[in-house]
């Protein structure tokens, strides 16, 4: 193994113990210490954050309006809640009901432009650089390694909505208006971006782990404290299982009684080949092919857990669970390496998530079948109020007898 591979597995493997730390599935002597470091650092992280709300809350920093509705899609959490699944579902009623819809997302993890291409820009131009763009809502122009993995699924699953990638959202907005006439933007994990202030703010809670350990990061996994559950128009309680949680449902309504709490869940619908795209019939395959059979499976995402335990609820034997690290862009040797392990255990096809489907080459021979399992989106409780929601954005411009009754 080259000293570039050895050194990019053991920044794996340590990402890998961060988590186990994070999520606390290590309780050696190693980890104790670990996360008493990672503590010290939460304490600077939450007077960042801190400072940082208070600016704006003086409007010492202001946000500024762009003349258009804003949506804002985001968790207190880091990762591992279910958004992309929650945004495609608005964003698609949003578009069904006659708004021109753009997706804003800074692009995580996604491949920058060349620093010399930025530099050339800034001397040959006396603007800045546009926005990088990953769909005009007919064409995608990035893949995900260039776009990311989220705004590329978006981009490829929502035809008729324009997609932008930059970290600067008042930019891509300003942008999205502009160039392509939208009226209406989605902020994609926008929670903590605070120059471009929401319409409405949807706030995503994983029932199964609300707020991890109560810590900020780097010890925990939230990124702002839980009485900022008050910033919530609507709360997407996801992952539920169906039954009733009285004690969160209560902590979030002692910190924000107006909000509506939507419970949802998250439903395995198919399988899909690597390169199929969902709403492909023909190249789909029926849950009850799972069932009994041999496969590997493996993962690049926060809570690897529930990927592996909706394959076990299907009935799928699993031989072999392969986790790697949110976001992590697959080599064609870790890969290799999965299908190896795969097909010396006896298995007969290998099964991802669909985010990371995304970052595999589907045109290469991979020795096995590989299979993403397509999830979307079931409201369990509060579909009324999912439509009030979609409603409030939507109802002045396409049902003016809704609009009378409204303002009656």
């Amino acid at each position: 193994m080259s000293l570039v591979a050895t050194i990019k597995k053991r920044l794996h493997d340590f990402e890998l113990y961060t988590a186990d730390v994070i999520y606390g599935r290590r309780e050696d002597t190693g980890a104790v210490l670990y996360g008493s470091f990672l503590q010290a650092c939460s304490y600077l992280v939450s007077g960042y954050v801190q400072a940082r709300f208070f600016l704006y809350r003086k409007r010492i920093l202001q946000d500024r309006p762009l003349g258009c509705l804003v949506v804002v899609v985001g968790n207190l959490s880091w990762g591992g809640t279910g958004k992309t699944p929650v945004v495609e579902k608005f964003a698609r009623a949003l578009r069904d009901r006659g708004r021109h819809v753009a997706i804003l997302s800074r692009g995580y993890k996604s491949k920058a432009p060349p620093v010399w291409k930025k530099w050339w820009y800034a001397i040959s131009h006396t603007e800045e650089p546009p926005p990088r763009v990953v769909s005009d809502g007919r064409t995608i122009f990035l893949d995900s390694e260039q776009a990311g993995d989220e705004p590329y699924m978006l981009a490829r699953n929502l035809p008729g909505v324009v997609v932008l990638v930059d970290k600067n959202r008042l930019k891509s907005g300003a942008y999205a208006i502009k160039r392509y006439g939208c009226d209406t933007l989605v902020l994609d994990d926008g929670m903590t971006y605070l120059p471009l202030k929401g319409s409405m703010n949807l706030l995503l809670v994983d029932k199964n782990n609300p707020f991890g350990n109560g810590h900020l990061l780097p010890r925990g996994v939230l990124r702002e404290p839980i009485k900022h559950l008050r910033r919530a128009s609507y709360v997407f309680l996801t992952k539920s299982n169906g039954t009733r949680d009285p004690e969160l449902e209560s902590l979030i309504k002692g910190h924000n009684p107006t909000a509506d709490i939507i419970e949802c869940a998250h439903r395995p619908r198919f399988l899909c080949p690597v390169g199929g795209k969902p709403d492909d019939a023909g190249g789909r395959l029926p849950l009850d092919f799972l069932k009994g059979r041999r496969i590997g499976a493996f993962s690049g995402i926060a809570t690897p857990e529930s990927f592996e335990k909706f394959l076990n609820d299907l009935g799928a034997n699993l031989l072999v669970r392969e986790r790697f690290v949110d976001h992590y862009r697959f080599t064609v040797h870790d890969l290799e390496e999965v299908i190896e392990a795969s097909a010396k255990a006896g298995a007969e096809c290998v099964v991802t998530t669909e985010k990371d489907a995304v970052r595999i080459d589907a045109s290469r021979p991979w020795g096995l079948p590989i299979y993403y399992l397509r999830l979307e989106i079931e409201i369990l409780r509060g579909a009324a109020d999912f439509d009030e929601a979609v409603g409030r954005i939507c109802f002045p411009k396409t049902d003016p007898q809704a609009t009378a009754t409204r303002l009656a």
